[in-house]
């Protein structure tokens, strides 16, 4: 101890032997203070947060090395009050932390151990002042009682949201955060290795049905803080938990937070300060973001449902352009298990406009076809494939009728552009829609609540409609729509001809029993519009080879029937009678070279395209 303190312990102890009594006013003062020493008056006041504090300086000097070096720099003048400004904690802590210079018992936990590592941090309480000081016992707290369970660091953490940002500084936050991940991974290797098992050929596999036990965690994280929160989620990730119990925290987060002020955009509650409104909004535009920037890489770990959801109110809060946009890459990444009520995104901010945001669905759409053009570039592996139901095609087959769905949804609204319609149809490849009848129903729809369309943009409509791939309840019913252009109406009806055609010519196969090439080209157009140029690249090689074939075939033919011409032609010099014409008229019209050069585009339809619901096609 210096020569000062030595002093000053003099002067506080000659004090104490010649005062033995208070006087009445500073006795009621300290009525309030049971812990403060009642034989001896007070000689400094303190003051926190607008609450005075009348103690004794010797006490205070003796943890505090911040209240030293205060009373030591006006030593010579009468300072007997000191105001502690920002103090972390306020009034209570420093309660605490005086308590503890008069060596009154209290307990350290979960609860107090961040504002008192705080305070003591402020009141320079450390080892350089007094032996096992204040700072050293609350770190000792921290380390060896809080960190070893999760639910307290949980609890410290929400403590902290208040003493921020000495708590970081303190790296009390770093200490929880790293604890609540490594005690969730910890929690989670505990839970996999209890469902492991043996099969019956003796292999060990993980057993999928049983509940898995280790997320727990999810519940007790949810009440921090969106910053808090967020830093966990980026330890565990680094930590390794596993994608699907990430996801399900956040989605447990999001409805827990974006939910409980649902009322705010309720027209019918009572209306709120502006103030208010703007805070709830910044909150949950914070929260929006966080879980959008949290969301792990892998695809499925959270339903496609709970991504539109994050997408409508990111809409609506106005987030900003990157979370909205990685949401509709994730989302297009995924969209074949959308339903029609996820597409129906309505249009918040453009009063007046559209009912439901096109262009945001028009961004997914988008997404998905890129990521289906960039799969078919990178595995090449699937073109040897001669099945019919691979992924990439099925998803392409949903995503087509959705697509259809949705524009038969929004065809009625009066105020859609007829570019903002073309522009979603127009999005997916050709070959996505093995049957048209869905595509024709939302053109129908449009052109009935948009009957002042001009011809010119009624024929841009009825382009985006491949007649030979409508069923025949479609095709009836657009032979007979008068709101279809004129040139549509004949387009369907000549199709219509082909077909019976088409199916006179597979009659007149089985009877005479024609070559097979001959039938396999008849059903192949039928093949290939079901089929896609990745899943179809097999059979079209094949139908390559086919065609050569049978190229030769119709040369060498065309050789013969040339040599037969020229016969016939010496044959008619020479003998100019009907006779010999009503021969060669006969022997010409033998020759059926429809049956042998039916166009491709020409084939009857997919047993898909025959099945249509016939109230949709009714006449109206």
């Amino acid at each position: 101890m210096d020569r000062c303190d030595k002093q000053m312990h003099q002067q506080h102890h000659q004090q104490l032997q010649q005062q033995l009594s208070m006087s009445k006013s500073a006795r009621q003062r300290c009525n309030n203070y049971e812990w403060i020493f009642s034989d001896v008056p007070t000689d400094i006041t303190i003051e926190v947060g607008g609450r005075i504090f009348a103690l004794h300086k010797y006490p205070l000097v003796s943890k505090s090395g911040r209240i030293r070096k205060l009373v030591a720099e006006h030593r010579d003048s009468d300072f007997s009050k000191i105001e502690l400004l920002n103090l972390p904690g306020g009034a209570e802590s420093f309660e605490l932390a005086a308590k503890f210079c008069y060596g009154v018992n209290f307990e350290i936990t979960s609860s107090n151990v961040a504002q008192l590592f705080c305070v003591s941090d402020y009141l320079e309480m450390t080892e350089e002042y007094a032996k096992d000081n204040l700072g050293s016992r609350t770190e000792t707290y921290l380390d060896s009682v809080v960190c070893k369970r999760l639910e307290m660091c949980v609890e410290v953490l929400q403590h902290c949201e208040y003493l921020l940002p000495l708590a970081e500084e303190l790296k009390i936050v770093n200490k929880c955060t790293d604890a609540i991940a490594s005690k969730a991974c910890a929690e989670q290797i505990a839970s996999s290795f209890s469902r492991l098992e043996y099969s019956s050929s003796g292999r060990l596999h993980m057993n999928k049905q049983t509940k898995c036990d280790g997320d727990w965690w999810i519940e007790d994280i949810s009440a921090l803080r969106v910053d808090l929160y967020q830093r966990i989620i980026a330890a565990m990730k680094c930590r390794g938990v596993r994608p699907e119990s990430i996801g399900a925290s956040l989605v447990n987060y999001a409805q827990k937070i974006l939910t409980k002020k649902s009322n705010l955009w309720n027209p019918s509650s009572q209306p709120k300060d502006d103030m208010v409104v703007s805070s709830i909004e910044h909150e949950q535009r914070l929260v929006v973001e966080a879980i959008v920037s949290l969301l792990p890489v892998e695809k499925l770990v959270v339903p496609i449902s709970f991504l539109f959801g994050l997408l409508r109110t990111a809409v609506l809060l106005d987030c900003t352009i990157a979370s909205r946009l990685d949401l509709e890459r994730r989302i297009g990444s995924q969209l074949e298990m959308a339903t029609l009520d996820d597409l129906l995104i309505p249009s918040f901010r453009h009063a007046g406009d559209t009912l439901f945001d096109v262009d945001t669905v028009h961004r997914i759409l988008v997404n998905f076809s890129q990521q289906e053009d960039s799969e078919e570039m990178d595995d090449n592996s699937a073109y040897e494939s001669d099945g019919l139901d691979s992924p990439s095609q099925s998803a392409l087959l949903k995503v087509a009728k959705l697509v259809d769905n949705y524009l038969a949804e929004i065809a009625a609204d009066a105020n859609l552009k007829l570019s903002k319609f073309l522009v979603i149809a127009e999005t997916l490849p050709a070959d996505a829609r093995t049957n048209h009848d869905g595509l024709y129903r939302a053109i129908d729809i449009y052109l009935k609540a948009h009957q002042g369309l001009s011809d010119l943009e009624k024929k841009k409509l009825c382009k985006l409609i491949d007649f030979q791939k409508l069923s025949q309840e479609a095709g009836a019913h657009a032979a007979q729509n008068e709101r279809l252009p004129l040139q549509s109406i004949v387009q369907v009806l000549y199709f219509e001809q082909v077909r019976l055609r088409n199916a006179l010519c597979c009659s007149y196969v089985e009877t005479d029993h024609k070559p097979m090439h001959q039938s396999w080209r008849i059903s192949s157009g039928a093949l290939s519009a079901a089929m896609s140029p990745r899943d179809n690249y097999a059979s079209l090689r094949r139908e390559n080879r086919e065609l050569k074939l049978e190229l030769a075939r119709l040369r060498m033919r065309l050789n013969d029937l040339e040599k037969e011409h020229v016969c016939m032609k010496k044959d008619m010099q020479k003998s100019n009678s009907r006779k010999f014409m009503n021969s060669f008229s006969r022997k010409f019209g033998r020759m059926s070279f429809f049956s042998h050069t039916t166009s491709r585009g020409s084939t009857s339809p997919s047993k898909q395209s025959q099945k249509t619901d016939p109230k949709v096609f009714g006449r109206n």
